[in-house]
């Protein structure tokens, strides 16, 4: 028989020590983002020979939503299923609610829009993570959640 701990599930936050900065967020992303790319790249070999073999152009708009809807799945997946992606369990971050439980799939979507927000705005909501007292980004604060070391 195997024993697990897991932490208790509680209404209250956990302690900002225990809060994820800037670089170590920005090294997940790093390592998300390859394994993103790989995906993108196997998606569209899939797609170009019901093209015809030709390339997509860069303002197609049903591939670009395409790329955006598999990029949102990517992360809400990983996030309902442990809080984790690759990137983060590498750089031992999980994602949860603001008390301390697994995320749901409306907070995933709304999370993944606001980040590309937080992006759109020269990485703004990013950034407000180095001056936040509780070390979080727009989208933490917008979807109610926020990262927590796991070491």
């Amino acid at each position: 028989m195997t024993l697990c701990y897991h932490r208790p599930m509680t209404d209250d936050p956990p302690p900002p020590m225990s809060r994820v900065g800037l670089p170590r967020r920005l090294g997940a992303i790093l390592y998300d983002s390859l394994s993103l790319c790989a995906i993108y790249f196997f998606f569209t070999l899939l797609l170009l020979p019901l093209r015809g073999g030709q390339a997509f152009s860069p303002g197609d708009s049903l591939y670009s939503a395409m790329l955006f809807a598999i990029g949102c799945l990517f992360f809400a997946a990983f996030w309902r299923r442990g809080g984790q992606t690759l990137g983060m369990k590498s750089w031992h971050i999980r994602l949860v609610t603001d008390n301390g439980h697994p995320i749901g799939w409306g907070q995933a979507l709304l999370r993944c829009i606001t980040a590309l927000l937080s992006w759109a705005c020269l990485g703004a909501g990013f950034w407000t993570c180095l001056f936040d007292r509780e070390r979080r980004t727009w989208h933490d604060r917008i979807s109610g959640t926020h990262l927590i070391r796991t070491d």
